[in-house]
């Protein structure tokens, strides 16, 4: 029998077969950020144990810094800064790389993981952040770990994991002109639920998916675990290797060429079975938008709030009757029209340069709406340098966005800055949950082109319905 894209990577790296589905796995590479980071070195440092092969393992300032130009390592968020310099010295006497403020290397873990070439096919790659899925865009069996786990592979290279179930996603058809590969994975949590995945490693595949661009398919593993997926992947491919090639931590010269060989393996043999097989038409499908508490609650830009009392699953009903009374909505509320206050593009799901683009292309030559409060936060030092050489920091100073620095931002509150009580903005984050951007801020996840068309209009708008300019 065929074996899974998945099952070759875990086979690939077994040390043990601990019984019951429980393997020893090898980790070829680690990164931490400072939020997390910093609690499995401390770990480390207290039991007098030391980091397994340090050139592995790496980190990077983005959680709680503050992304206002001029920045220090004063946070707003209650007790940052110490989190800040504890990771640095924690760092710096591990012998780790680090990617601190100031490094032009610097940003979100899961943007400057492939931008460096340190998530690569093939790998296995942990970091204490949910949101490591990610790289499954690449082809990687990356996952989220806790500090405890993070310290155990710190010091031994190795994790003990459940295998889990497989299942194939096929997304077949041709995407309309302005739907993204987040409308994708939005359309897909919204049908099956947030519980969808779970129990799952999900290989994402079909002709919708080979045809998009690398950083697209970041998106979509990025969003697996809100599908509650273990973790995405995608089979590698040509434009795989020619995104990853040339990068810093990337193989070179001969090793490259023995790399590529191996890279083209990395595809679930034809006659492999899969758990559980979904497939979705995109043909019709529009942008999206989240109306409720979770990315569960969403639909399409040209639908409306749905009524709760349809719901016949009576957990899912319960969510959506609070959701509604959170968001301050009723049934059968248009979604396109409705008045925000604030827009926001960034995180690890949608700040990469190709986001900024559509975003920019949106925004030239037009303005926010009045009272409109517009942020635009670049997903790293490079992106954020790649896009002021093109000149879309113009584009979105223009237009009446403020330009930040790189790191998470607004996509989650620490008891830093926030949007406001209950201020609605729509977002190009993975999360919508209460209370997610602040206390009783109300978030609506959209594509960055969609936030873009929302700020400049005021109100959830149909990016398909604005004129070229």
């Amino acid at each position: 029998m065929g074996r899974t894209i998945i099952d070759k990577l875990w086979d690939e790296h077994t040390v043990a077969d601990l019984g019951d589905d429980l393997s020893l796995l090898f980790i070829d590479r680690i990164f931490l950020h400072e939020r997390t980071g910093s609690v499995a070195l401390k770990g480390l440092e207290a039991a007098g144990r030391t980091v397994r092969h340090p050139e592995q393992v790496f980190c990077t300032m983005d959680h709680i810094v503050d992304t206002t130009p001029g920045r220090t390592d004063d946070t707003r968020m209650p007790g940052g800064r110490e989190f800040i310099t504890s990771t640095r010295a924690s760092a710096r006497a591990a012998g780790i790389h680090l990617f601190d403020l100031g490094d032009d290397r610097q940003g979100i873990v899961h943007v400057v993981s492939p931008e460096q070439g340190i998530a690569l096919p093939g790998v296995t790659l942990v970091c204490p952040d949910s949101h490591t899925c990610t790289l499954g865009g690449l082809g990687a069996l990356a996952w989220g770990i806790g500090s405890t786990e993070g310290e155990h592979a710190l010091a031994t290279k190795t994790l003990a994991v459940r295998r889990p179930k497989r299942m194939r996603i096929r997304f077949e058809g041709r995407l309309a002109s302005r739907v993204y590969a987040k409308d994708l994975i939005l359309h897909l949590i919204s049908r099956f639920g947030a519980s969808g995945g779970a129990g799952y490693a999900i290989e994402f595949a079909g002709s919708v998916i080979r045809s998009l661009p690398v950083e697209a398919r970041l998106t979509v593993c990025n969003m697996a675990v809100e599908f509650g997926a273990w973790t995405g992947i995608i089979a590698p491919d040509d434009l795989t290797f020619e995104y990853v090639r040339g990068r810093p931590f990337a193989p070179r010269d001969a090793q490259w060429e023995q790399a590529v060989a191996h890279w083209r393996t990395l595809a679930s043999d034809p006659d492999a079975r899969f758990d559980n097989e979904l497939e979705v038409d995109c043909s019709q499908l529009a942008p999206q938008v989240t109306w409720g508490t979770s990315p569960q609650h969403g639909g399409s830009i040209d639908g409306v709030v749905p009524d709760p009392a349809a719901e016949s699953d009576p957990n899912r009903r319960q969510s959506a009757e609070r959701a509604l009374q959170y968001m301050g909505l009723r049934p059968g509320t248009p979604l396109a029209g409705l008045p925000i206050g604030a827009a926001f593009i960034g995180s690890c799901t949608n700040s990469r340069i190709s986001d900024l683009r559509e975003a920019a292309g949106v925004l030239r030559g037009r303005h926010v709406a009045p009272g409109i409060r517009a942020i635009c936060v670049p997903g790293s030092s490079q992106v954020k340098k790649a896009a002021e050489a093109e000149g879309l920091d113009q584009v979105f100073r223009a237009a009446g966005f403020e330009w930040r620095e790189s790191g998470c931002s607004m996509c989650f509150y620490a008891g830093g800055e926030s949007f406001g009580l209950e201020q609605r903005v729509v977002t190009s984050t993975n999360r919508n949950f209460e209370n997610r951007q602040g206390p009783r801020t109300r978030s609506h996840l959209a594509s960055p082109a969609t936030v873009a068309a929302s700020a400049v209009t005021g109100v959830l708008t149909d990016v398909r319905q604005l004129p070229a300019t």
